[in-house]
């Protein structure tokens, strides 16, 4: 029996060709989740954990044989997913990613000052954030922790220039 995934609740095997469910819930379905389970009690296992209103389990079948390795190139009319280097200081999309609300933080500057806010304060918080959560990880790793905690993000006292 060659093994197509495991369940996502008991962690049982599922074969190549065999039947299995999936949780209805889109964002259970998403390429990073992808939640399988093997029984419709290992579904409605995870039900509760993840808090779904309405749900509902599909049935599905495994591939018959196994997925070859995705390759470099990006499929026709798709897009090629980026891998993080060796070195998670590498640059790659994400560190291009805006990761502070906009809104929220006009909003606030606005409240304590009265004051509007430029666009371009976005992409150097962004970067102050992403400095911070990349100390954190370092942190976590050097406790042998898997999660990164509040205790893990240290305070910095920030220039004003």
């Amino acid at each position: 029996m060659s093994t197509w995934r495991t369940c996502t609740s008991c962690k049982k095997p599922i074969a190549l060709g065999a039947r299995h469910w999936v949780c209805s819930v889109s964002t259970c379905n998403r390429a990073r989740s992808n939640f399988v389970f093997c029984t419709v009690q290992c579904w409605d296992a995870h039900v509760p954990v993840m808090n779904h209103r309405s749900a509902w389990a599909e049935e599905r079948r495994a591939p018959r044989q196994a997925e070859p390795p995705p390759s470099a190139a990006p499929a026709e009319g798709g897009r090629r997913r980026i891998a993080r280097g060796r070195n998670p200081r590498e640059r790659d999309t994400a560190d291009d990613e805006i990761l502070i609300v906009a809104s929220r933080l006009k909003a606030y500057i606005d409240r304590k000052s009265g004051m509007n806010t430029s666009a371009d304060v976005l992409p150097v918080l962004s970067d102050l954030v992403r400095e911070a959560a990349l100390d954190a990880i370092d942190a976590a790793r050097a406790d042998g922790r898997r999660t990164v905690k509040g205790r893990d993000v240290k305070r910095r006292d920030l220039r004003r220039d």
